[in-house]
């Protein structure tokens, strides 16, 4: 599938130079929100607000900003299968090629010792559900939730003219529900020791 849409939302950005620079080059649009927009924009990159994309503006002190069905429509729908497609054309949903996505950091906050407030509010919402999205469509979407993986998404983009291999997307979906399943986990200890 060749990558024309992504959205980028990560807390940890090392790395994130090589792949959002590897997007830009096979000119993909890049959707993005608060601190990694700011962070691709210095890097010169023009990311696109996704709230300018939806239409809805980013609400309830961020708490929800890509639980919106033009983000989650553009990365669920089967590519070949028809009625997906019209209800994508009727109601202005374009596709979402790939995911690029690390959650809040849990583990290392409630690590520090912090209030059981904060600690709340770093459990992620949005990226688990974008990420358990993008792996379940695998067959269309590339979902990258780990920076060690970023060279074999750039290697393997350069090697296809800009498209990542079902194997490789595979791979990948795999991964997420390796982590969505420990960070649940570590958010079921925590709370469980309250």
């Amino acid at each position: 599938m060749r990558i024309k849409r992504a959205v980028v939302s990560v807390s940890n950005k090392s790395g994130l130079n090589d792949l959002a620079t590897c997007l830009k080059d096979y000119g993909a649009e890049v959707l993005s929100t608060g601190g990694t927009k700011k962070y691709l924009e210095g890097l010169g990159l023009n990311p696109l607000e996704v709230s300018s994309y939806t239409g809805f503006p980013e609400i309830m002190d961020g708490r929800v900003k890509t639980l919106h069905p033009k983000i989650h429509g553009g990365i669920l729908n089967i590519r070949d299968n028809a009625e997906h497609q019209k209800a994508m054309e009727t109601l202005g949903i374009k596709h979402i090629d790939m995911i690029v996505v690390n959650l809040y950091p849990f583990k290392e906050v409630i690590s520090k010792g912090c209030t059981f407030e904060e600690a709340i509010e770093n459990i992620d919402i949005g990226g688990p559900s974008m990420i358990r999205a993008a792996a379940k469509n695998y067959k269309y979407v590339t979902v990258v939730v780990d920076p060690d993986d970023y060279r074999k998404v750039i290697d393997n983009m350069k090697a296809n003219n800009g498209e990542t291999t079902e194997d490789l997307r595979f791979y990948l979906a795999k991964k997420v529900f390796s982590i969505t399943s420990d960070y649940d986990g570590a958010i079921f200890s925590y709370l469980s020791k309250v």
